[in-house]
Formats: structure tokens, C-alpha cells, sequence
């Protein structure tokens, strides 16, 4: 699987906060945040925040990536490289809400 591939089967490689990261664009940064918010139903998520380079990808990350996501804690504590390798993805709660994203599902293999 290609490292840009998040533990979730999101694909970073096409994230906002990944080209905001990459272009130095604060204009994108401050877009995502403000989608972010509202898509989580909070006002915590500040432009300075969307820094990430691909949960998989070596260098910065979101804080919600790198500390708060429980897929890739899950993961990493059973060492698989993305939630395509366990065998109780297709049940699974923290997998769950990234299920109506067709790229993650179809990475993931559901």
C-alpha cells in the first residue's frame, strides 16, 4: 500500500492540511480549519493547527493524528500497517467513521 495511504485508508496525498503543509498556504489552512470545525461541531481547530505531512509519512502531524486518532493508535499498537490488515475491520467503531469515504473504504477493502 502506498505510504500516503492513511492508517484509515484515507488518502493523504489529496488532504488539504497535507497540500496546505507542502505550499506553506495559509489561505488553505485556514479554510480547513474553519471545514474542520464545522464538520467535528467545534471551534478548537485554529489555521496554525493544519500542519501534516501523512499520518504514515515521517515529519509533522495534525494534533488529532498524532495523538488523538484511535485507528492509528490501534495500528500501530498491533503493528499493521493500515486497518486493511485486521480481520475485524468490517465491525470495528473506530474504523467506522471514515466508512462513508468511498477512497477509504476501497483501501481499507470494504
Amino acid at each position: 500500500m502506498k505510504q500516503l495511504i492513511g492508517y484509515c485508508g484515507l488518502d493523504c496525498e489529496s488532504c488539504d492540511a497535507r497540500t496546505a503543509t507542502l505550499n506553506n498556504d495559509d489561505e488553505l489552512r485556514a479554510k480547513t480549519a474553519k471545514l474542520w470545525c464545522e464538520m467535528n461541531n467545534t471551534d478548537q481547530i485554529r489555521p496554525e493547527h493544519i500542519n501534516c505531512l501523512g499520518c504514515r509519512a515521517e515529519g509533522v502531524k495534525t494534533y488529532f493524528c498524532s495523538c488523538l486518532c484511535e485507528v492509528r493508535k490501534c495500528c500501530s499498537a498491533r503493528a499493521f500497517e493500515t486497518c486493511a490488515e485486521c480481520p475485524e475491520k468490517a465491525a470495528c467503531n473506530k474504523l467506522a467513521p471514515f466508512m462513508d469515504n468511498e477512497v477509504a473504504r476501497k483501501n481499507i477493502g470494504l
